[in-house]
């Protein structure tokens, strides 16, 4: 018999898979069931129907660790104890070195509550403007293009049911078969009407082995892809003349620069025949609605965000950025992508998507935290620049982590951990000891998804709401409990009254009113009656309903008008040669998520991908004498990990591909380049050189 069931989301990823936790009389164990959410509609992968096995995993944390020296083991201890070694510890660092001593580290899976006290916490009981987070990593080369393109970033700014809608459908670095398998419905409704799928990958993967076009191009060769399709689509005339004339800007240097990746230039450079880019053109270019797609293969790059430039290009050459069934977005990837970099933990930002510059914005939000404008710290550095700044002469000296694994998750990831070692405090709050709270000073027992409320924006822009199913264990704490206590023994009490989501929300609402990322309209009774509601929603209309489509009328920027921007085709930052000849590229598989610190607990996941690998061509397999199966090294010039060898015709003969989502040797992080994108800051986990040799050891 069942006792309860809530309305809730799957923990993982940007589709938030709607989905019931059913509680049955005389079981301790919630159980997942199915629920006809617009999103996934009934739909969930593996991850999601075993989600609930971790809040009763005999590794759960469920009271605070602490070292009393860096040499001894942690140790279980009160909450008080722990909270009160943190805050006295954090107030010498900063008497003896200034307010920004102190870094905040948070991540793409926290809340919009969280996210929003995080940032407010940072820069009002800390004071500090060392504050980033993990999505840094994961969609800022998008988001900077979006700003620059269209004056806004959502970074799908319309909804999952126009994707059957396009006549072409283009996906750039993008492999939802694996990521986000209950995404590919929409696909595959796309393509019963007819529809072509169009797919970029230097890898044949499950999604691109749909695809009526795959271009497997060289990687880090996505801006010559891109620069040859949009040649060829102005060269047959098929770009939207009144379009670019009425709604966009600047078209007139790209049309100078696209004029130099003629067909044969583009294949030499990318590897992809002149046939396939005239017909993926074709297909683009006579399409009554076509529509892009981008991920993270092509926005993990050190050029991500020309990247991003490039592809809105097309779309607005081919007048589609605007239009039903057509446009062009980004596949969120962490669970909150796009609200947690809406609300205040990205260091140049205030809640809302304000830019922390902003006089205007700093004195709203100064005047709700009851706080000065100029009591605001300016911005900081970016993730990695702050990681790499750990435990210098004038980086922090103890950072506090939550919702994130820097040790797997970081590049260059051995010279991180070396990092996190070296602060003179390193706190962590997780809820299993992750490889990051394995060597942190203070680890923080904190709540899983299922029991606490909050709110979520998915890869739409659909603000959502996860519904407590059931109390935490006896002894954890929420991240937003946590930080109000630590705000209270900081001697800021009064600005931060409260703990309660719903009472953050609204808080998190009238910060952002007037804002580009308004939820200023949105509560949580609106969220239960409408299934979700989509940003901007303002509060000056009590019946909003919230804005599924961006950009049907007109753009963001002040004229209203899109911006075409002029790129070229550049190298990148790190490219094969004599000594590492090959290409190294990362990603994910189905049943593994992020660093793993959840999926790798679940035994029904690891049955299947319960450890690393690298893919290679059978004709490199060979040449290195290397059969499937077999222990190998990969080896670039920050480290190396070992790893048994998946020989497979579905990558290029020139390139290796590990999943990320691995510890100890396995880390494919180990090998990966932190160059960064000039503009967003994103380190280029995507193309790296590399070589490969046969283990001495058994993996």
């Amino acid at each position: 018999m069942i006792k309860s069931a809530t309305q809730t989301h799957c923990p993982y990823c940007a589709l938030q898979c709607g989905m019931q936790l059913i509680k049955r009389e005389g079981l301790l164990d919630l159980e997942v069931a199915p629920r006809n959410f617009p999103t996934n509609k009934g739909g969930l992968c593996q991850k999601g129907w075993s989600a609930t096995e971790l809040l009763t995993h005999p590794e759960r944390l469920t009271t605070p660790l602490m070292r009393d020296t860096k040499d001894a083991p942690l140790r279980p201890v009160s909450w008080d104890e722990a909270l009160t070694r943190i805050t006295q510890e954090i107030q010498q660092l900063q008497q003896a070195h200034g307010k920004d001593a102190i870094g905040v580290f948070g991540g793409g899976g926290l809340t919009n509550e969280k996210v929003y006290l995080l940032g407010k916490f940072a820069r009002v009981a800390l004071g500090t403007r060392q504050i980033d987070y993990n999505g840094r990593f994961c969609m800022s080369s998008a988001a900077a293009a979006g700003n620059r393109a269209f004056g806004i970033d959502r970074g799908m700014p319309f909804p999952l049911e126009d994707i059957p809608k396009a006549d072409t459908l283009f996906l750039i670095g993008a492999n939802p078969a694996e990521t986000m398998p209950p995404l590919m419905q929409y696909f595959d409704a796309q393509r019963q009407r007819g529809g072509a799928l169009i797919v970029a990958d230097p890898r044949r993967t499950p999604t691109a082995q749909s695809a009526t076009l795959h271009l497997q191009l060289t990687p880090g060769t996505d801006t010559a892809l891109l620069l040859g399709l949009l040649h060829l689509i102005l060269a047959e005339g098929w770009a939207d003349l009144d379009y670019i004339a009425t709604r966009t800007t600047g078209v007139a240097e790209v049309q100078r620069t696209v004029a130099a990746y003629w067909p044969e230039r583009v294949e030499r450079i990318t590897g992809v025949p002149t046939c396939r880019l005239q017909e993926a053109a074709r297909l683009l270019g006579v399409a009554s609605t076509a529509m892009t797609l981008m991920a993270r293969g092509a926005e993990q790059q050190s050029k991500g965000v020309d990247n991003a430039l490039a592809s809105i290009n097309l779309m607005l050459a081919l007048g589609q950025v605007g239009k039903l069934g057509g446009g062009w977005g980004t596949i969120t990837g962490q669970g909150n992508g796009q609200g947690g970099r809406e609300h205040g933990q990205k260091t140049d930002q205030l809640p809302g998507y304000q830019p922390l510059t902003n006089p205007q914005a700093r004195e709203r939000i100064a005047a709700l935290w009851g706080v000065t404008p100029e009591s605001l710290p300016q911005p900081g550095l970016s993730a990695y620049e702050l990681l790499d700044a750990l435990g210098t002469e004038t980086g922090p000296k103890a950072l506090l982590v939550f919702g994130s694994n820097l040790v797997i998750s970081a590049p260059r990831a051995a010279h991180i951990e070396a990092k996190l070692k070296s602060l003179d405090l390193l706190v962590v709050a997780d809820f299993f000891l992750s490889e990051t709270a394995q060597i942190a000073d203070i680890v923080l027992p904190v709540a899983q998804w299922a029991e606490e409320t909050g709110t979520m924006t998915n890869l739409e822009g659909r603000v959502l709401l996860r519904q407590r199913a059931q109390l935490p264990p006896e002894g954890v704490k929420t991240d937003a409990e946590v930080l109000i206590a630590l705000a209270e023994r900081l001697g800021h009490a009064e600005r931060f009254p409260t703990s309660e989501p719903e009472a953050v929300f609204t808080e998190l609402g009238q910060a952002t009113s007037g804002a580009p990322a308004d939820y200023s309209g949105i509560t949580y009774e609106k969220i239960r009656a409408q299934d979700g509601v989509f940003w901007p929603c303002p509060s000056d209309d009590p019946k909003h309903p919230g804005t599924p489509r961006l950009f049907t009328g007109n753009f963001a920027h002040a004229d209203g008008r899109a911006r075409f921007h002029a790129i070229a085709h550049s190298a990148s930052a790190e490219e094969p040669d004599d000594a590492f000849p090959l290409y190294l590229t990362t990603g994910r598989v189905m049943q593994q998520y992020q660093s793993g610190t959840q999926t790798r607990r679940v035994a029904s996941l690891n049955t299947t991908a319960g450890e690393g690998f690298v893919e290679l061509h059978p004709t490199l397999a060979r040449q290195f004498g290397i059969v499937n199966g077999q222990s190998i090294k990969v080896i670039t010039r920050r480290g190396e990990a070992t790893v048994p060898a998946r020989v497979t015709a579905t990558i290029r003969p020139d390139t290796i591909f590990l999943p990320f989502h691995y510890a100890g040797r396995q880390r494919a992080n180990l090998l990966t380049n932190p160059a960064l994108d000039p503009t967003s800051k994103m380190p280029e986990f995507k193309v790296c050189a590399a070589r490969i040799e046969p283990a001495l050891i058994k993996n």
